[in-house]
């Protein structure tokens, strides 16, 4: 069983909803990143989503693409967050950690080269938001022959069929992206999201996590009334932004914030 499986097992005996964040590696700077991650985790976070700079994020809105600017400014590339991900590891080895990017970075490294290098920095799977199952049969089988899980998307507009066939080759958790468009865009509409991970759930059996437009702590905690993880991403960039000249505050400031999340999360599953 996975790290990731493993840590949604738990939730689930102990009637808990995850709280995964998201972060850029390497934003504001490198040497933020693994003592931020370090920092989230002692808020009650479950999971970390860690952003691998791309120089053409086409999913991600405008607050997130300016902190894979920040990143990549500072040279930050998929071999440096495999090495984030590597020291993070020196100190934890329990907390699931899931790269989310595009596909170019890997293709340049070698499906191979990647799968094996992140199974050795103590990755535990990836989110590839521009790669179709239909277009993922090496690099699947690749990642799952080093037991790394292979997140996917599934949008407002996913059919039933399509929530099948990503269920028959997801493996973790799916990510539902609660609202049209890129992320830090649109208004949540609880009711609607509500109304799709029920179908979700009763099409595949994999945990369900609810991202974009979760910004505060009572969207949180709406959320978590019908997901397995409620996953909080441009909320968290927007923090880190505003104190990318102050970085040694950002640490705290991020532990503030999820700390208030994870307590509503806690209310609405107490």
């Amino acid at each position: 069983m996975s790290r990731i499986a493993q840590r949604f097992t738990q939730l689930r005996e102990q009637g808990r909803t995850a709280l995964i964040p998201f972060v850029t590696a390497g934003d504001p700077r490198p040497e933020t990143t693994v003592p931020l991650m370090h920092a989230m985790v002692a808020a009650g976070v479950d999971l970390i989503e860690l952003g691998v700079p791309f120089s053409d994020p086409m999913a991600d809105g405008p607050v997130i693409q300016r902190a894979t600017e920040r990143a990549l400014a500072h040279g930050v590339s998929l071999t440096d967050v495999l090495g984030m991900v590597s020291r993070f590891r020196e100190q934890d080895s329990e907390t699931p950690v899931v790269l989310m990017g595009y596909l170019n970075p890997i293709e340049v490294m070698g499906y191979e080269s990647f799968s094996r290098q992140a199974q050795a920095a103590g990755v535990d799977g990836a989110l590839i938001v521009d790669l179709p199952p239909e277009e993922g049969h090496d690099l699947v089988a690749t990642m799952k022959a080093h037991t790394l899980d292979l997140v996917y998307l599934l949008a407002p507009t996913s059919t039933d069929a399509r929530i099948r066939r990503i269920g028959e080759v997801a493996s973790g958790f799916v990510y539902y992206v609660s609202v049209k468009g890129v992320t830090g865009a649109g208004n949540l509409d609880t009711d609607a999201v509500a109304e799709k991970v029920g179908t979700i759930k009763s099409l595949i059996k994999l945990p369900v996590g609810v991202g974009f437009g979760i910004r505060d702590a009572e969207t949180a905690a709406l959320v978590a009334q019908v997901a397995d993880a409620v996953i909080v991403g441009s909320a968290i960039v927007s923090r880190i932004e505003s104190l990318a000249e102050t970085p040694e505050l950002i640490p705290g400031s991020i532990t503030d914030f999820l700390a208030g999340l994870r307590g509503a999360i806690d209310v609405v599953d107490d």
